[in-house]
């Protein structure tokens, strides 16, 4: 199915189409069937494991502690002990390069089917990257981020050992905190150690009881932490859908808080810039236009849209052409485009304020290494050509390309792909478990890693392979694959491409013809 706002049309510069396709029938009922009888033998190896037939290799309670509370077994551990074991060898992967557009993997074996893991002594060099953030292919050791890092580290060292508030508070911090201001628009910024802890520690500094949180049904889990953590009320809306959103909105303002029906304090609505499950964009003129409608608050998370999307790499509201005042609270993290870690928020001076003062990720955390920070300073002035070089604007060029074309293409050969055509994530349905393993390590095989996402992060029938798309996804680097070409599954006709080696390898195998 492909979804379109019919009443937000008149917002948009471009036509914002978004597809997700509906699962067909007689794959959700094989996929039922397939996880019933998972489940069924899960049930039948714990009940041997019971009798000690088979031996248990999960943390248990003693006999003597018989009559405590159950600290491990519980049913939770049904899906880790009996489904996750028989794929765990497609995720933990030991690399031992940098993350960028190729990666080495450290061999690894298992003899006792996937409970643990030895590793080999080998490694497996040259494995197309397609499961990094790394957007803007700043993840790497050489050029002038790595360079520039290297110089900072030699004049302050890698860690401050001390808060912002005490004695960990560096120059490079106020350089590098004025520089996202200036690039994101807004009036102040500050910037914290953790991506996380962003979200998770500074809702809960700016909503409490009282307040009301309308939530993304598919919001990142640090958004959810937040939520619950300040207290206040949530209240979830259906993923991207106005007229869900705009109920709650109407009905929040029409009845109040609970039983007393006051007028709540607050009310902030929490939405992504790009989802990273879903390769899906938000719909932000229309989230804009009904949070001016309603007077509330709006909290925009641009973790994978800072720096992937729009003309200048300014995330979600640069690709909207919007104003960046129009949005209250401007979130985003360092760990993805700009090759580092940490996380920022942006705003008005006295939201930042506020903040630097009441947020217990500013006041208790240690401040963020000196490294780090120049790296972020010199990957964000690249983006915006204050290098003197056009590098950044080519490497937005070049993502945008990338990016287009490999949908395009999965597109055309049949498989089901979610989301946005804009957006880097790209996630490849696969819907059965048993493709699940199969994907990544057939994958793995052809030199590709990639990452293979099931229940519970997905829904039960939703289980995908999620590719991340990057700038540094060059012809010349993909073009190495050797693979043998079937002549009736490619085309002669095929013109030579950049990612055409990794679309290849998926026709290759039946297996993942989806």
């Amino acid at each position: 199915s492909v979804t379109q706002s019919p009443r937000g049309n008149g917002l948009y510069k471009k036509p914002f189409v978004e597809s997700f396709e509906e699962t067909p029938l007689w794959v959700a009922v094989l996929t039922y069937m397939g996880y019933g009888i998972l489940t069924i033998f899960g049930y039948l190896r714990d009940f041997l494991r019971h009798w000690d037939i088979e031996k248990c290799h999960v943390a248990r309670e003693r006999d003597e502690q018989k009559d405590f509370v159950p600290l491990y077994q519980d049913f939770e551990n049904f899906y880790t002990r009996n489904l996750y074991m028989r794929i765990r060898d497609n995720w933990n992967r030991p690399i031992c390069s940098v993350p960028g557009a190729k990666v080495d993997l450290v061999e690894r074996v298992t003899h006792d089917y996937n409970w643990t893991f030895e590793h080999t002594g080998k490694v497996v060099k040259d494995v197309i990257n397609m499961g990094s953030y790394n957007y803007l292919g700043f993840a790497e050791n050489t050029g002038a981020c790595a360079d520039a890092a290297l110089e900072v580290t030699k004049m302050y060292g890698v860690g401050v050992g001390s808060t912002r508030c005490e004695m960990g508070n560096l120059d490079i911090h106020e350089e590098m905190e004025q520089l996202v201001a200036r690039f994101l628009g807004v009036e102040s910024a500050m910037a914290f150690g953790m991506g996380f802890a962003t979200n998770s520690m500074n809702i809960p500094a700016l909503m409490g009881k009282g307040c009301l949180i309308l939530s993304d049904e598919l919001n990142h889990t640090s958004l959810v932490l937040g939520a619950r953590l300040s207290g206040s009320t949530i209240r979830v809306f259906k993923h991207n859908n106005m007229q869900s959103l705009e109920k709650l909105l109407r009905d929040a303002i029409v009845h109040g808080q609970p039983r007393t029906h006051r007028p709540w304090k607050k009310i902030l609505i929490v939405v992504e810039g790009i989802y990273s499950m879903e390769g899906s964009i938000v719909r932000l003129p229309e989230v804009i236009a009904l949070k001016k409608r309603y007077k509330a608050y709006l909290y925009l998370d641009e973790a994978h849209s800072i720096g992937a999307l729009g003309p200048n790499g300014r995330g979600v509201v640069d690709y909207f052409g919007l104003d960046s005042k129009d949005v209250d609270i401007m979130m985003g993290t360092f760990t993805k485009s700009f090759g580092a870690a940490g996380g920022y928020i942006g705003g008005k001076k006295e939201l930042i304020d506020y903040l630097r003062r009441h947020s217990h990720s500013a006041m208790y955390a240690t401040s963020m290494s000196p490294p780090v920070a120049q790296q972020i300073i010199t990957s964000m002035k690249i983006i915006m050509g204050e290098d003197g070089t056009t590098l950044g604007a080519d490497r937005l060029r070049q993502l945008s390309q990338n990016t287009t074309f490999f949908r395009r293409r999965l597109h055309e050969m049949g498989f089901i792909i979610y989301g946005n055509d804009d957006s880097p994530v790209v996630p490849l349905m696969l819907y059965m478990p048993a493709k699940i393993g199969a994907f990544g390590r057939e994958m793995l095989k052809r030199n590709i890693g990639t990452v293979v996402v099931g229940f519970p992060a997905t829904p039960i029938i939703e289980s995908r392979a999620r590719f991340c798309v990057s700038a540094a996804h060059t012809r010349e680097m993909l073009d190495t694959v050797n693979v043998k070409r079937g002549a009736h599954l490619i085309s002669s006709k095929w013109s030579p491409s950049p990612l055409k080696p990794v679309q290849e390898l998926l026709l290759q195998d039946r297996l993942f013809d989806c």
